[in-house]
């Protein structure tokens, strides 16, 4: 059996990768992340803690465990903090991707590592995999600088570009852009939304299956990991409105200019799905089923 490692495992991500891999019973899984295990079943799989800033660390868990596979998914992923904390932005989403790449080629592991949407300007989107990147923002280069240091390294690395992923974790610890809609509306809170931007949503289950089949596959390569449904950011939430009955009178569309965020955002992006899906079997559901699935985790949560 396989023996997967996982970085950032008490992320969305990494908790959805857990729970999928204890479901399948197909890797022998390794889950790391800085401080205690935040996921609520600790049998049938081993948990280390490892700080993916401390290379010296990340050595000494990866030499210990030996695994066949890392799929990284400990990041910075707050688009306007990394444009204000570059230093630590760089550490988080470049530093740590060297270490575990210069490691991976060393040790012959698989790195699966996953990146975004917003390596690209979003003037020309939806994007295949071979498409010209331009990032707007620091957190896109700094993602783009990823993608080249294992473009160049020697690693066996597979490279999943994800865009705007929902999902619960089981304490309901993290928030995305389904759950603070769903919240605000249910509480009959005006929103402000922006109107002129298009992304394809991504159902956290969906992208760990990705992950998994990647690994299974040995892919190596770069592959777009999103949902399949291309919708303006207000039509998303307007989905999100209908699909639990809530008021949709109080979203307001906005332009994304009168934000004033500190980054830059790509106006259209999205990804042609067409190599995933015939390469890797990569099969995502559509955003309604992304919802159901939400809603049926959701009635068994106290929150």
């Amino acid at each position: 059996m396989k023996k997967v490692l996982v970085t950032g495992s008490n992320g969305l991500l990494g908790q959805k990768l857990i729970e999928n891999i204890l479901q399948s019973k197909a890797f022998d899984l390794i889950a790391t992340s800085k401080g205690e295990n935040r996921y609520p079943v600790k049998e049938g799989y081993t948990y280390a803690e490892m700080d993916i800033l401390d290379a010296q660390n990340v050595r000494e868990v990866v030499s210990k465990f030996q695994p066949d596979a890392i799929i990284n998914t400990a990041a910075m992923t707050n688009v306007d903090t990394c444009e204000t904390e570059k230093e630590l932005c760089d550490r988080l989403n470049v530093t740590a991707v060297q270490t575990l790449a210069t490691l991976c080629e060393e040790k012959n592991i698989q790195l699966v590592h996953l990146s975004t949407d917003f390596i690209f300007d979003g003037a020309a989107g939806p994007y295949k995999e071979d498409a010209e990147p331009n990032p707007l923002s620091y957190y896109g280069l700094s993602k783009l600088k990823a993608e080249q240091i294992l473009q160049q390294s020697k690693a066996k690395w597979t490279i999943l570009r994800t865009i705007i992923v929902y999902g619960i974790v089981s304490d309901m610890s993290r928030s995305n852009i389904v759950l603070w809609a769903k919240g605000a509306l249910e509480k009959g809170s005006p929103i402000n939304v922006v109107n002129d931007q298009w992304r394809m949503p991504t159902l956290a289950e969906d992208l760990a299956t990705i992950c998994l089949l990647a690994v299974e596959k040995q892919a190596q390569g770069i592959y777009n990991a999103s949902g399949k449904d291309l919708m303006s950011i207000s039509e998303l939430v307007a989905r999100v409105a209908d699909f639990w009955n809530l008021d949709k009178s109080l979203i307001r569309e906005i332009s994304a200019e009168t934000l004033n965020q500190a980054a830059k955002r790509p106006v259209k992006t999205g990804f042609d799905l067409s190599k995933s899906m015939k390469e890797l079997g990569y099969q995502p559901h559509s955003f309604e089923e992304g919802l159901a699935i939400l809603d049926q985790q959701l009635s068994k949560v106290n929150y």
